[in-house]
């Protein structure tokens, strides 16, 4: 089956899977890959799949959702390598539209300045676009692209879809530890994102383990590297599939502060504002973070609380 799911995803809601690539055949080989290295390195768009064949498939998917009274928000291509390289990603969008179930692409970026991939793409009703770093080296380090790939080419690549796309445009840059974790990275990165039409900016850090045993950063560098992008770029949020219900007061406080910590630091005041609409006592902060759940951080003078990262599965999509 090249379709999966539906799965939750705090981006997209419930989705279904598309898998339109084989297996690690991609134009990078990321160090924090759950997968490990890229078994076929391309940057040549090719036929993989009938499209006829993902139609099928994803169709199947459909039905059995339906028969589970599953509400399905999306169809994602989502594959274990890099979705642009199909040549028939087009083609394919277009069979599925025909199932008016909205469409999302998450692609790594790294073909979006050829003018065709670019085309296909602005097909999608939702589009994440990764971008790690706009340091070239820190780029080459924690991507390890084909060696044909420039940066500065994606990046033009990038402004230009932002330009024309009517869709939702998303981007998403992993954070890990001791390669583009400072302080100047996160600047440079806020800098050229404040120049896309964007409507969300993720940042995300590996949460699980990783082929090549790679780190996150700490909660102190995220919520800093949180404070600089959000600053320079609206709705800059934490992906870090944290699976509780975002901004949302459910009546279990902890939970609620959880949800909430996992997609932005809450300042203290904020934090404290919650507890009183929700007749919370702030017993229930420092319990949390005694238990390692939530810790305490500080950002220009002002105390923030942040999700503790550690011991946390992503989301599927």
């Amino acid at each position: 089956m090249l379709a999966f799911g539906p799965v939750p995803s705090r981006r997209l809601g419930r989705s279904i899977g598309i898998n339109n690539i084989p297996p690690k055949i991609c134009s990078y080989s990321c160090i924090y890959c759950q997968l490990g290295r890229s078994l076929n390195m391309s940057v040549e768009r090719m036929k993989f799949y009938e499209p006829e064949r993902i139609l099928r498939d994803v169709k199947k998917k459909i039905k059995g959702a339906e028969r589970n009274n599953e509400h399905i928000d999306y169809l994602t291509f989502v594959p274990d390598g890099e979705p642009t390289l199909d040549l028939n990603l087009g083609v394919e969008i277009r069979m599925l539209k025909n199932l008016g179930i909205k469409i999302a692409v998450i692609t790594n970026s790294s073909l979006i300045w050829r003018e065709d991939v670019r085309r296909d793409l602005e097909l999608a009703d939702w589009v994440s676009v990764k971008i790690d770093s706009v340091d070239e080296k820190a780029y080459r380090r924690i991507n390890r692209p084909h060696p044909s790939l420039k940066l500065a080419d994606i990046m033009g690549g990038i402004v230009k879809f932002s330009e024309r796309y009517k869709g939702e445009l998303v981007t998403e840059s992993m954070l890990v530890k001791g390669v583009n974790d400072k302080e100047g990275y996160f600047k440079a990165l806020a800098d050229f994102l404040r120049t896309i039409r964007l409507s969300k900016a993720y940042i995300s850090i590996p949460t699980r383990p990783t082929a090549e045993g790679v780190k996150p950063p700490d909660e102190e560098t995220i919520n800093l590297a949180y404070q600089i992008l959000s600053c320079r770029v609206k709705n800059t949020e934490y992906l870090i599939g944290y699976e509780g219900n975002s901004f949302a007061f459910t009546g279990n406080i902890k939970e609620d502060i959880l949800s909430i910590t996992a997609v932005h630091p809450m300042r203290e005041e904020a934090v404290r504002e919650f507890l009183k609409k929700a007749d919370g006592k702030w017993d229930v902060i420092e319990e949390l973070v005694r238990e390692g759940k939530l810790i305490k951080t500080s950002h220009e003078g002002k105390n923030f609380y942040v999700r503790r990262f550690g011991r946390r599965q992503v989301q599927n999509v």
